[in-house]
């Protein structure tokens, strides 16, 4: 489950990195397909992190990961 996140992490990271790399692209070329790519990329980037939060709730709520911390008590 620890690999899974973290290739989640490093994906997101990647789609991150290629929106930057489209937003500082010079000015060479078409500025509208220099956007729709850089949005596109964040779109990844969100639905990705959608997918991983979704995922980890899911894990959760199935048992294969548990919460590790300090132990809730009532004052």
């Amino acid at each position: 489950m620890k690999i899974l996140v973290a290739l989640a992490f490093l994906a997101i990271i990647a789609s991150l990195g290629s929106a930057l790399f489209f937003m500082m692209r010079g000015s060479r070329g078409d500025d509208a397909q220099r956007s729709k790519r850089m949005a596109r990329a964040l779109a990844l980037r969100v639905g990705l992190s959608v997918v991983l939060f979704l995922c980890l709730l899911a894990a959760w709520n199935l048992g294969y990961i548990q919460p590790t911390g300090l132990p809730a008590t009532p004052r």
